[in-house]
């Protein structure tokens, strides 16, 4: 699978781009400021219909526009043609010509894992950013799990609703919770299958950054412990005082030790930074074994900021896509990759919103 065509108009501070790209590494080189990220951020809005950056629609609207379009023609098993319009007030998206009624239906069209500073937040965010690390990978390698996600999120803004009237018709709450807890369980059974298949992936890859230093454990921790029914029945009261659901998938966490402690409070810097590196590695590798082809790797300017331990870590990886024909764009404001990766580059330089062939 690899990106052939990427078009902009009115994204970030492209007012029109349209670039052809062929499998291998792709380097676009520029100061600061200049666009080499928000390329990247289009690729993988295309893939996940989410920035990285973790900002909405309208931040990536081009100053005074009304709207953005990002294009793509993706080579994969077959060659598939993306076109997605966002504005405040029109939201199209449409793949090879018909308007994509279901997301399920679009996810993995394009598959892209990003590596970015933004992934710290990962060791060192809210369990949120890790249960959204875990639901795209499943939703792009599980048929069924995105519209499970879609319809237990949906089961819960009615309940919580629900629960937010001064008194709550008990019918309706009956037949809202009734839904969670079906939903509710497949998702939790989901999760808990799931995780021992990555977890080995991880620990290898923290193993191979950290040179056997350290020990990691990954472990899915559920809010749920016994049976959902009955745990929702005991929480009832604080319910009530709270107006909300107070357990359930949504608050369902990825737990991570390092060498026995949580990583996000008792580790590193530099421990964070291995563990963050060593997530999406795994997450590269996982989608490569589950569908056969490596998925496209953007790396954002990541390289500086790593030790050569670090970067020599991820080497495998890359070298792993160069063997298997993939695509990797990285954004670098000099020329400071692993001189392991050799010279066979595209280089493109990135200024004021523009993309040259170099």
């Amino acid at each position: 699978m690899h990106l052939a065509r990427l078009r902009l108009r009115d994204f970030r501070n492209y007012l029109r781009l349209d670039a052809e790209f062929v499998p291998g590494f792709h380097v676009l080189l520029g100061d600061n400021a200049q666009g080499k990220t928000n390329i990247l951020e289009a690729i993988y809005l295309l893939a996940t219909l989410r920035s990285f950056r973790g900002v909405g629609g309208t931040q990536m609207i081009r100053h005074d526009a009304k709207g953005y379009f990002v294009g793509a023609t993706v080579v994969g098993a077959a060659p598939a043609e993306i076109k997605a319009y966002w504005s405040p007030r029109e939201r199209k998206l449409s793949l090879n010509g018909n308007p994509v009624k279901r997301l399920a239906d679009y996810l993995g069209t394009l598959r892209a894992v990003v590596f970015c500073t933004e992934d710290l937040q990962l060791v060192k965010g809210t369990s949120r950013v890790r249960r959204r690390f875990l639901d795209l990978l499943l939703s792009q390698t599980q048929p069924g799990y995105l519209t499970l996600l879609l319809r237990y999120t949906q089961a819960l803004r009615n309940r919580n609703a629900l629960l937010k009237q001064p008194q709550p018709d008990a019918e309706q709450l009956a037949s809202f919770t009734a839904q969670l807890v079906s939903l509710g369980e497949q998702l939790m059974a989901a999760r808990r299958t799931f995780t021992p298949k990555l977890s080995p992936l991880v620990r290898l890859a923290f193993r191979r950054i950290a040179a056997d230093a350290d020990e990691l454990i990954l472990e899915y921790q559920p809010s749920v412990a016994g049976d959902f029914a009955v745990a929702l029945a005991n929480s009832r009261a604080r319910e009530r005082v709270l107006k909300t659901t107070v357990i359930g998938p949504h608050r369902d966490e990825l737990g991570m030790l390092v060498n026995g402690q949580p990583a996000g409070q008792f580790t590193s810097e530099g421990q964070k930074r291995t563990l963050a590196l060593a997530l999406k590695m795994a997450q590269a590798e996982y989608l490569t074994g589950i569908h056969g082809a490596p998925p496209v790797l953007l790396i954002d300017d990541v390289m500086g900021e790593l030790d050569a331990r670090r970067r020599a870590g991820l080497l495998p990886l890359l070298n792993q896509a160069r063997r298997a024909g993939g695509q990797v764009f990285m954004t670098c404001t000099a020329e400071n990759w692993p001189a392991e990766l050799g010279r066979e580059f595209v280089r493109w330089q990135v200024q004021g919103g523009t993309l040259a062939a170099v």
